[in-house]
C-alpha cells in the first residue's frame, strides 16, 4: 500500500461512526427524564466521485459507493471507490457495496479491500438459510482485513430475493457481534420497505439491534414524504439512493435539493 493510501486509511478511521441509540437517561432535573433518541443521520449512496462531492455539500453523514445498474448492492469499480475516498478525505465514513454474497466475493473485491473503507457489505439474495447456516458468511467476514467492518444485511422482501428472513439475520448479527446492520429491499420496483414489513416490526428489529450496540441503517426505497411512518422507527441512519436522484430514479444523477429535503425531513 502506498504512503498516500496509508495516510487516507488513518484519516478515515479517525471518523467515529455514529453510536447506537442505547436509550440512556438524563442526569438531573428529573431522575426519570430520558434523553431523546439521537436524530438519525443520512447515508447517501453514490456512483462517482462527483456525486460524492455533491452529497457531502448537501449534508450527507456517510457516503456509500455502489453501482445501481448492477443491483441493489451493485459493486462499483475499485478505482471509483478510490476516487470517492479521495474526495471525502476522511470527513465522513465511507462504505462500499460488494454485491451479493458468494464464495468468491472477496476475490472479486480484492482491490476494494486494499482501500481505507469504514464498512463493506454484501446482500444475501440466493443464499438459503437452514439449520446451522452462516458459517460460510462468518469465514468471509474473518477474511476481511481489519479495521474494515462488515455490515450484516437483510432484505425485507426476502422471499422474492430467495434469502434469509430479516429476523433470522438480526439474531445472527447479534450473536456474532456485528457492529452494523442494514435493512433494505432487493427488488427496486417502486415499492418501499413498508410494503413488505409492518412499521411496528421494523421498529422492534431496530430496537433489538440497538440494545445490543449495533448501528442500524434503514433503506428500501424510502421517501422523505413517509415522515409519519419514519417517525415511528429510530434507526441510526437512513440509507437512500433513488429518492435523492433526479426524477427519483436510482440510475440518474444525484440531486442536491433532494438530499437537503431528506436532511430537513429527519432533522
Amino acid at each position: 500500500m502506498t504512503d498516500k493510501a496509508k495516510k487516507a486509511r488513518t484519516s478515515v478511521f479517525n471518523v467515529a461512526p455514529m453510536a447506537a441509540n442505547t436509550g440512556t437517561t438524563a442526569r438531573p432535573q428529573a431522575e426519570s427524564a430520558k434523553v431523546a433518541p439521537p436524530k438519525a443521520k443520512l447515508l447517501v449512496s453514490v456512483r462517482s466521485a462527483d456525486e460524492a462531492g455533491v452529497a457531502l455539500e448537501a449534508g450527507a453523514d456517510l457516503i456509500d459507493v455502489k453501482e445501481p445498474s448492477r443491483g441493489p448492492l451493485g459493486m462499483a469499480h475499485h478505482e471509483t471507490v478510490a476516487a470517492v475516498l479521495e474526495v471525502v478525505n476522511g470527513r465522513v465514513p465511507v462504505s462500499a457495496a460488494l454485491g451479493e454474497w458468494s464464495e468468491a466475493i472477496l476475490t472479486a473485491a480484492h482491490w476494494h479491500l486494499e482501500l481505507p473503507l469504514t464498512y463493506v457489505k454484501w446482500g444475501l439474495a440466493g443464499y438459503k438459510g437452514g439449520p446451522g447456516w452462516g458459517e460460510d458468511l462468518l469465514q468471509t467476514r474473518r477474511d476481511v482485513p481489519a479495521p474494515v467492518e462488515v455490515v450484516a444485511t437483510a432484505y425485507a422482501d426476502w422471499e422474492k430475493a430467495n434469502s434469509v428472513p430479516p429476523a433470522e439475520v438480526v439474531k445472527f448479527a447479534k450473536r456474532f457481534r456485528y457492529r452494523a446492520f442494514l435493512l433494505d429491499t432487493f427488488h427496486k420496483d417502486g415499492r418501499s420497505l413498508f410494503d413488505h414489513m409492518d412499521v411496528g416490526e421494523v421498529a422492534e428489529l431496530i430496537e433489538s439491534l440497538q440494545r445490543g450496540g449495533v448501528i442500524v441503517a434503514l433503506g428500501g426505497s424510502l421517501k422523505p414524504e413517509q415522515a409519519r411512518l419514519l417517525g415511528r422507527v429510530a434507526p441510526d441512519y437512513y440509507a437512500v439512493r433513488g429518492s435523492v436522484c433526479v426524477a427519483g430514479k436510482r440510475d440518474s444523477e444525484l440531486d442536491p435539493l433532494r438530499v437537503k429535503k431528506w436532511k430537513d425531513a429527519i432533522g
